[in-house]
């Protein structure tokens, strides 16, 4: 046996009234807002000024204590001879100590160390580098180039500019294509990268005392600046 449903007049009133202004908070929402993201650049080719210069002293012996000493002579020698050059920095890094062990050849001991070189004088710092070798047997590992920091700001602040007002422009012509009349700026962030060209790049299994003086041309290194972000399109103002 069913019961009749028996609803009170304040209770219809209520689930009408409740309907109502759920509806009317449905269609009173406000409509999304079209965002663009845009991507613009702007880079220039920028002089590497730096140079970096890697050699080391190595030595074998079969006195482990023979080895380091030979490394160590040479490459206090090696550092003395560096901070004598003007604009020249120098700093030691990668010492190594271990037992060699070859068929037919008598066991002995590797000692090594490595020197870093660094000057915006390229040519003061190659006579250095060829006299390490001539002179206290240093052997050259590697060579690179970098801009330095100074120039990559200067650079980074000129190209600022150009990519900001890159992407100005390329949010103007997505508003235009999106058929609405004028666009305003969301969230922008600005990065910057520096690209080293590979070129100036040298890696040597060993360039002997014996060699020519080093040559170099320190070439090129890429800046960037990147403008990445929201262009809020004006729908109000839409053709």
């Amino acid at each position: 046996m069913h019961r009749p449903i028996r609803a009170t007049l304040p209770a219809l009133l209520g689930l009408i009234a409740a309907h109502a202004h759920a509806q009317t908070v449905i269609e009173s929402a406000p409509t999304p807002v079209p965002v663009v993201t845009i991507t613009a650049s702007a880079t220039s080719n920028v002089a590497n000024d730096r140079m970096h210069a890697f050699l080391r002293a190595e030595a074998d012996n079969a006195d482990a204590a023979a080895a380091a000493s030979d490394v160590n002579g040479r490459m206090g020698r090696a550092l003395a001879r560096a901070r004598a050059v003007t604009g020249v920095e120098a700093s030691t890094a990668g010492y190594s100590s271990y037992q060699v062990t070859e068929p037919n050849r008598p066991q002995r001991w590797r000692v090594s160390q490595t020197l870093v070189l660094e000057s915006g004088d390229f040519a003061a710092l190659s006579a250095l580098v060829s006299k390490l070798q001539s002179t206290d047997g240093l052997v050259l590992s590697g060579l690179n180039f970098t801009v330095s920091t100074a120039t990559r700001r200067a650079a980074e602040d000129s190209l600022t500019q150009r990519a900001i007002q890159n992407w100005q422009q390329r949010a103007q012509l997505a508003a235009a294509a999106f058929g609405t009349g004028g666009w305003r700026t969301g969230r922008v962030s600005v990065q910057t990268n520096d690209y080293a060209r590979p070129q100036p790049m040298f890696r040597t299994a060993g360039v002997s005392a014996a060699s020519a003086p080093v040559a170099v041309e320190g070439g090129m290194s890429d800046v960037t600046v990147t403008v990445s972000g929201e262009a809020i399109l004006d729908t109000g103002r839409s053709r």
